[in-house]
Formats: C-alpha cells, sequence, structure tokens
C-alpha cells in the first residue's frame, strides 16, 4: 500500500516538475537561441506553427516577447477607480498570446480546436500563426512584415483597415518595438536553428 502511495506521489512530482520547466519564464528572454535551449518543446511548437500557416518563428517568438513576456498567466492591468481602488481590467487578454476570448473562440472554431487554452505555450503560438495568415488574408500583409503584421495583431483588422494605427503613436512605438525584436531573433536563430532541428528529446 505504501508502495502503491510513494510510486503515485512519484508520478505527481514528474508531472509538476516538467509543467513548470516548460511553463517558467526564460532567464533570457531577449535571446531566441537560449529561449529554446531552456525549453526546446517551446521550438517544436513554434516550428509547428511557422509549417503550418507560413509565419516565421522569429516574429511569432517576438510576439509573444512583447505580449506577455512568456508569462503564461499574463493579464492586463486592472484599471482604478479614483486612482486608488482596482477594478475592471480593460480587455479579456490572457496568456502567451494576450488572446481575447472572442477571437480564441474563433480561432477554436476554425482549427476545430476546442481543447486549446490560452495559458499554454503551444497553443498561443498556433494562434499568433493563425492569426498572421488571417492578416495576409484580410489586409494582405506578408508574413514575413513584422511592423505590419503587430499593427493587425495590436488593432485588430478592421482597426487596420481604416487605418487607426495613423493617430495611435503607442501602436507604432510597439510595432516598431516587435520589429527591432524580431529582426534579434532572426539573426541569433541563424547560429542556432540547425543544432535546435538536429535535437531530439527522449522520454
Amino acid at each position: 500500500m505504501q508502495k502503491k502511495i510513494l510510486n503515485r506521489n512519484l508520478i505527481y512530482f514528474i508531472i509538476l516538475f516538467f509543467s513548470v520547466s516548460c511553463s517558467s519564464v526564460p532567464k533570457y528572454p531577449q535571446n531566441a537561441c537560449k529561449i529554446f535551449g531552456e525549453n526546446y518543446l517551446w521550438y517544436k511548437s513554434t516550428k509547428k506553427s511557422s509549417e503550418t500557416y507560413g509565419a516565421p518563428i522569429y516574429i511569432i517568438l517576438a510576439f509573444i516577447n512583447k505580449e506577455s513576456g512568456f508569462n503564461r498567466w499574463a493579464k492586463p492591468k486592472r484599471t482604478k477607480l479614483f486612482k486608488v481602488i482596482p477594478y475592471k481590467r480593460p480587455s479579456s487578454s490572457l496568456g502567451y498570446s494576450q488572446a481575447v476570448k472572442k477571437t480564441w473562440e474563433l480561432y477554436k472554431k476554425e482549427t476545430n480546436n476546442p481543447l486549446a487554452i490560452r495559458t499554454r505555450f503551444k497553443d498561443s503560438a498556433m494562434f499568433i500563426g493563425w492569426y498572421m495568415s488571417k492578416t495576409k488574408k484580410i489586409n494582405k500583409i506578408p508574413l514575413n512584415d513584422s511592423y505590419r503584421q503587430y499593427l493587425n495583431y495590436y488593432l485588430g483588422w478592421g482597426s487596420y483597415a481604416k487605418k487607426i494605427y495613423k493617430t495611435d503613436k503607442k501602436a507604432i512605438i510597439l510595432a516598431k518595438n516587435v520589429q527591432k525584436q524580431a529582426k534579434v531573433y532572426k539573426s541569433q536563430l541563424a547560429q542556432c536553428q540547425k543544432g535546435l532541428n538536429n535535437k531530439y528529446i527522449i522520454f
């Protein structure tokens, strides 16, 4: 009986270990090679999204960095009443991709993936690839144009089409930051992606 309990506890510990190790914030979030070195399954997930939707790995990673800082539980800060009392959050954004509920539900429906959750890296990476591919179809933005792709991601397809970004300084600044980070990630991956592609995990 005690042996069964010990075995069960060991299994729970192993599951907890992998869940924590695969979801912790990277120590070096500005370095793509170190990010994927710490979380190799993240590379596999991002690569799958890239192969499925055509979105570059380095841009998907730059989106996640900007949106959540690789924090799976990230949410928008609450607004405050009278500048003191915590109040509602400005949106329903959650997880690595900071997808809002409405768009996430659309993603699940269109991809026939009802079990996708916003706090799972794999699903978030696939969501961003899906969103970028739709941006290409809806607003004719190339998949390798990180600047305009992020403007669509941040503002939404409709607002981008109406050129709201021309009067939104914050959107412009964020998009430029993503573009800059994407270029850094691209350069870094050029040095380590071959090794990542040849790496295997044995359970």
